[in-house]
C-alpha cells in the first residue's frame, strides 16, 4: 500500500476536559483531563497508522512543546518531517458532556509562522511528493499564510503525480474550489453541510439538494466529493468520467475536450448511515472519515465500500479520546453495521442532474 503525506499547517494540543451535565456559569467538577497531539492533518495520519497505512506528517510545528506530538509520532511509527517554527503550538481545549454526549470547542488563536517557513514547508511539501501517493492537505491556514496555499500546493503535488485530498474551510476552500485549471483543483474533497452551503451561497434544504451541490462541485473537475452530516452519516458523489483537461486524464483525451463537455457526465452516489455507538469524544470523528476515505482508496474498494469503511472509522474514532482506531476486528463490525444506500445519477450537457 502506497505511503500517505498528511499537511497540517495549524496543530493543536487538544486538552480535552470530561464532565458530566456542563453547566456554563457555575463550577462543574470534571472527571478527566487528557492531552492529546492533534490538528486535523495529525488526526488523519494517527488514524491512517493505526490502520496499518504507512503515513508521513508535515507541516508547521511549535518547537517549544512538541513533546505529545513526538510521543505520538514515535508510537505509531509516524514519519514526522514536520518544519520546526519558533514559539509554541497552540491549545484547544474540548470540553466533553458525558451525559449528553456533546462536545464543545474553545480553539486559541495561532501565532503568525516567522519569516520564511511557509517556504520551508512548500519546499518539504515538494520533496515528499512521489508518483501515486496520497496527500492530505487538512485543516485552517495560520494567520498571515495566504488562502492561495492549498490551491498553489495542489498544483505542484498534481505535477508529481500525487493524488490530491482537501479537507479545510472558509477563504482557503473558496479559494481552492475557484480554481478554473483542473490541475489546481483537489481529487477529492470533504466539506461538512454547513461548509458547502458557504461556498455555494445558498441553503440546501434537504440531501437532494446536497446531492445535486456535491454533483457541481464534481462536474467542477473533482472526482471524489463527499459530505459529512454529523450523526446523520455522510452522502458522497463520484464522478465516473474525469473531465476534460484533467490531470488524470490521458492527453489524448484532451484533443476531444469539446466533445466530452457535450457528453452527459455520470455520478456514482452512496448515503451512509452510522451505527449507534458509544461516544467519548466527538473531535476528530471527520478527520477519522477522511483516513477511512483514502485508505479505501488506496485499497481499490468501490465507492460504496469507500463510504462504508469511511463510516467505521469515524464510528471507530467516536469511542476514544484522541486519533486513534479501534483493531481491524472492530472496524469490520462496526462496517457490517454501516447503511449504505447506492445509485447513479446522469448529468446533461446544461449541467442539469437527473435520476
Amino acid at each position: 500500500m502506497n505511503t500517505v503525506i498528511t499537511v497540517t499547517l495549524n496543530p493543536a494540543l487538544d486538552q480535552t476536559v470530561r464532565v458530566a451535565n456542563l453547566t456554563p456559569g457555575d463550577v462543574n467538577r470534571a472527571e478527566s483531563l487528557e492531552f492529546n497531539a492533534g490538528g486535523k492533518g495529525v488526526n488523519v495520519a494517527g488514524c491512517l497508522a493505526d490502520y496499518g497505512v504507512a503515513t508521513i506528517v508535515t507541516g508547521l510545528l511549535g518547537a517549544e512543546d512538541s513533546a505529545a506530538f513526538d510521543a505520538l509520532f514515535a508510537a505509531k511509527r509516524i514519519d514526522d518531517r514536520f518544519v520546526r517554527v519558533p514559539g509554541r503550538t497552540r491549545i484547544n481545549v474540548k470540553l466533553v458532556d458525558t451525559a449528553r454526549h456533546e462536545t464543545t470547542d474553545i480553539n486559541l488563536a495561532t501565532t503568525p509562522p516567522a519569516p520564511g517557513c511557509v517556504e520551508a514547508l512548500e519546499r518539504r511539501i515538494a520533496e515528499l511528493a512521489r508518483p501515486g501517493r496520497w496527500c492530505v492537505l487538512a485543516g485552517s491556514l495560520p494567520p498571515g499564510v495566504d488562502p492561495s496555499f492549498y490551491r498553489r500546493m495542489t498544483r505542484v503535488l498534481h505535477d508529481a503525480g500525487v493524488h490530491v485530498a482537501l479537507d479545510t474551510s472558509g477563504a482557503p476552500l473558496t479559494e481552492a474550489l475557484a480554481a478554473t485549471d483542473p490541475r489546481d483543483l483537489p481529487d477529492l474533497v470533504k466539506p461538512n453541510q454547513a461548509e458547502l452551503e458557504a461556498l455555494l451561497g445558498r441553503t440546501l434544504h434537504d440531501d437532494e439538494a446536497i446531492i445535486a451541490a456535491a454533483c457541481e462541485l464534481a462536474a467542477r473537475g473533482i472526482r471524489y466529493v463527499v459530505v459529512s452530516l454529523g450523526g446523520r452519516g455522510a452522502l458522497g458523489v463520484m464522478a465516473s468520467q474525469p473531465p476534460a483537461g484533467s490531470h488524470s486524464a490521458p492527453p489524448q483525451s484532451r484533443a476531444s475536450a469539446a466533445a466530452l463537455r457535450a457528453a452527459p457526465r455520470a455520478f456514482q452516489v452512496f448515503r451512509a448511515t452510522p451505527p449507534r455507538v458509544p461516544v467519548a469524544s466527538t473531535v476528530g470523528a471527520g478527520d477519522a472519515f477522511v483516513a477511512g476515505l483514502v485508505a479505501s482508496l488506496l485499497e481499490a474498494r468501490t465507492w460504496a465500500e469507500a463510504g462504508r469503511q469511511a463510516t467505521a472509522f469515524a464510528a471507530g474514532k467516536l469511542a476514544r479520546v484522541g486519533p486513534h482506531l479501534p483493531d481491524h476486528a472492530t472496524l469490520a463490525a462496526l462496517a457490517a453495521r454501516v447503511e449504505v444506500e447506492t445509485f447513479t445519477l446522469a448529468a446533461a450537457a446544461d449541467g442539469a442532474v437527473q435520476p
